[in-house]
C-alpha cells in the first residue's frame, strides 16, 4: 500500500503549425509533477499523448525534451512502442542515452491483421529486452495493440525485464485475477485505470495510469487510501463515475485536453482533424469539474 502511485502521461500541446509547443509542454509537465505527484512520468508512450502524428525524429525530440523538462524531479518511463522490434530497440537505446529509468512497450498486434499469439508476444518482448537493461512497463491496450489473454499476461509478467504492467481493460474479473497472480505474487507492479483505481488498491494493485488533470484527483484517492481513510478514498473515487465518462463520446484525449484547460493549463486542441469539446458539452464539463475535488485545496 505504501508504494502505490500513478504513472502519468503529460498531454502534448501543438502549435498552429502542428509542431510540438515546448513552452506549453513545460507548463503541462510542471502541473503533472506538482499537482499529480506521479511515481513516474510517461514520455510519448500512450495514445492520449498523440505521438503517432510525429515522425520518428520528432518523437525522439519529444522524449528528450520531456526528460529535460521533468528535470529529475521524478523518474521517467519512455514510450518505445512500435510494430517493428528494431525501432522499439532504437527508441530504447535513445531512452538509455537520455537517462530514463524505464521503457514502456505496447504488446503489438500483427500489422498484417489478426491477433498475435502468446509465443509471438513473448518473442517480441524478449527481442527488445535482450538489447536494453532498462526495466519495462508492459502496456496492455487492445485498441492500438493486441488483446492479450490472462495466461499470456502472466507469462509476460514472468520475464525478468517486466517490472510494471499498465492495464486498460476496466474488466474487474480480469484485473482482480491478474493483480493476485502478478502483483501480489511479486512478479510485477500492476497499474489500472481511473475507473478501477480504488478497487485496484483494495485488491493489492500498485495504482493507476491516468492523464492530467484526472491524475490530480487520482493522487488524492491514493493519499486517502494510504492514510487508511477508505470512506474518503471512496468519496473521491466516485467522482470518476461522471468525469470523464459522460463526455467519452468525444474520446479521452479531447476530454482530457478540455479538462486540463479548465484546470488552468492550456495543452491546446486535439491534432486535426479531430475536434475539441465546445458549446454545451464544454460548459457542462466545466460545471462538473468545478464541483469535484480538482478545485479544492488540500489540507
Amino acid at each position: 500500500m505504501s508504494n502505490a502511485g500513478l504513472l502519468v502521461p503529460p498531454l502534448t500541446p501543438f502549435s498552429d503549425d502542428l509542431n510540438v509547443d515546448y513552452a506549453a509542454l513545460a507548463r503541462v509537465i510542471d502541473y503533472v509533477v506538482q499537482q499529480c505527484r506521479p511515481q513516474m512520468v510517461v514520455a510519448a508512450g500512450v495514445e492520449v499523448q498523440e505521438y503517432h502524428y510525429l515522425t520518428l525524429e520528432q518523437r525522439k525530440e519529444l522524449i528528450a525534451r520531456t526528460i529535460e523538462l521533468v528535470d529529475r524531479r521524478v523518474p521517467v518511463a519512455v514510450g518505445i512502442s512500435h510494430s517493428s522490434f528494431r525501432i522499439a530497440i532504437d527508441l530504447a537505446h535513445h531512452a538509455e542515452s537520455l537517462g530514463a529509468q524505464a521503457v514502456q512497450l505496447l504488446v503489438p498486434s500483427r500489422p498484417f491483421g489478426g491477433e498475435s499469439t502468446q509465443a509471438e508476444q513473448i518473442a517480441y518482448f524478449e527481442a527488445v529486452a535482450r538489447e536494453t537493461k532498462l526495466p519495462m512497463v508492459l502496456y496492455l491496450n487492445p485498441g492500438p495493440g493486441a488483446d492479450v489473454s490472462i495466461d499470456a499476461t502472466i507469462e509476460l509478467a514472468k520475464l525478468d525485464s517486466v517490472h510494471y504492467i499498465k492495464e486498460s481493460s476496466r474488466d474487474l474479473s480480469r484485473v482482480a485475477r491478474l493483480i493476485v497472480e502478478i502483483d501480489r505474487a511479486g512478479l510485477a507492479k500492476y497499474y489500472t485505470t481511473m475507473q478501477m483505481l480504488l478497487i485496484s488498491l483494495q485488491l493489492g494493485g500498485s495504482g493507476g495510469t491516468l492523464p492530467p488533470p484526472a491524475a490530480a484527483l487520482g493522487a488524492r484517492v491514493i493519499d486517502a487510501w494510504k492514510a487508511g481513510d477508505v470512506q474518503e478514498a471512496a468519496r473521491l473515487q466516485v467522482q470518476f463515475s461522471v468525469f470523464p465518462a459522460r463526455w467519452m463520446k468525444h474520446g479521452l484525449l479531447p476530454v482530457s485536453k478540455a479538462a486540463l484547460k479548465v484546470a488552468g493549463v492550456d495543452a491546446g486542441n486535439p491534432y486535426p482533424p479531430f475536434k475539441p469539446l465546445q458549446g454545451k458539452d464544454l460548459d457542462d464539463l466545466t460545471t462538473c469539474l468545478h464541483a469535484t475535488d480538482l478545485f479544492k485545496k488540500e489540507h
